[in-house]
């Protein structure tokens, strides 16, 4: 038993297991988030939500999967089928394949890569090619409207997002995500949030609009568009496209607590837990997606002119006016 128990923990079987862990975390996080969504929505709405499909609603993320699993996958007469059905693909593996990169806890990530931050910025890249792809190949006017604006969103607000963590790798010295998360130890006043608070409100502001939430919703703009990229799909593929968009904004919120909220560390040394560090990690990450909803479900919509002042005008010279801060109190106190 042991012996089998160190073969798995060998490659390429430590990194296969690791992988398909890491989708079907993905996975129930996309599943967890619907119903919170729903349920964060209700009370603030003041209306129950679910509460038919098991005990207050709490199995109604397995009623939906099912639901979607029968439901017939429809897709236009002159579509570009490959291109379409590729479309949530690519929008689903970014958002599953980053999470390799994240310290859950002491020794808890997949790939501890040295260049971490670089790949996090890289792959979250990608899922703008999704979005485009999946309003190019639905062949409808609305879906590459949607696409468009998407496309233009998702790309403007990389910069401030990019900009907003160099702050954070001045101060570490380093690009790996464990390294980031050592050096916030010692302590809550520690943790990078206090010394890079303008650079902590650019990233969080940056990655609502990255996973195209509200109020920077406008490529789905259901008043304006109706559901814009994703409006000719159905089934199965709708569904995929839902859980790459939750599971993104269960990752922009992990990867917020990771570079500014001290990742597994505790508020106090002497709360520290061990190996069970992660326990801080995941509640941490549920505060941050917490905030995400509450905002979706209290700030209207931005127009489009307002979504481009806010990136250009705002958050890209506030991340470099800070970054020079930044820079020049490294340099001064070392």
């Amino acid at each position: 038993m042991g012996a089998f128990v160190n073969a798995l923990d060998q490659e390429p079987w430590r990194f296969i297991i690791s992988f398909l862990v890491i989708v079907v975390l993905t996975l129930n996080t996309a599943a967890i988030l619907t119903l919170a969504e729903r349920k964060v929505a209700g009370y603030i709405q003041l209306r129950y939500g679910p509460n038919r499909t098991g005990f207050r609603g709490i199995l109604q993320p397995a009623a939906d999967v099912i639901k979607l699993f029968v439901k017939e996958n429809v897709a236009p007469g002159k579509a570009d089928r490959w291109v379409f059905l590729a479309a949530p693909i690519a929008m689903f593996v970014p958002a599953a394949v980053i999470w390799m990169v994240v310290p859950f806890a002491p020794k808890a990530v997949v790939t501890n890569l040295n260049i971490g931050l670089l790949f996090v910025v890289s792959t979250t890249s990608i899922g703008a090619l999704g979005v485009i792809m999946a309003g190019y190949g639905s062949h409808s006017n609305f879906s590459l409207l949607g696409a468009l604006r998407g496309a233009a969103q998702m790309i403007s607000y990389e910069v401030p997002l990019i900009l907003s963590l160099l702050g954070t790798i001045i101060l570490t010295g380093s690009l790996s995500l464990s390294d980031v998360v050592d050096k916030q130890a010692g302590g809550f006043w520690h943790w990078y949030i206090w010394s890079q608070l303008p650079m902590f409100a650019v990233f969080y502001i940056a990655s609502i609009a990255e996973v195209k939430r509200v109020p920077f919703d406008l490529p789905e703009g259901e008043s304006e568009i109706v559901g814009g990229y994703q409006i000719e799909y159905s089934g199965m593929t709708w569904a995929m496209i839902q859980a790459s968009e939750f599971a993104s904004m269960g990752l922009m919120s992990a990867i917020t607590v990771t570079l500014f909220l001290g990742g597994w560390q505790p508020p106090f040394e002497f709360l520290d837990l061990g190996n069970f560090d992660w326990i801080w990690f995941g509640l941490k990450t549920a505060l941050v997606m917490f905030t995400l909803q509450w905002v979706r479900w209290s700030v209207p919509r931005f127009r489009m002119d307002q979504l481009m002042d806010l990136g250009w005008k705002v958050l890209v010279p506030l991340s470099l006016v800070w970054l020079l801060v930044t820079a020049a109190g490294t340099l001064i106190v070392g």
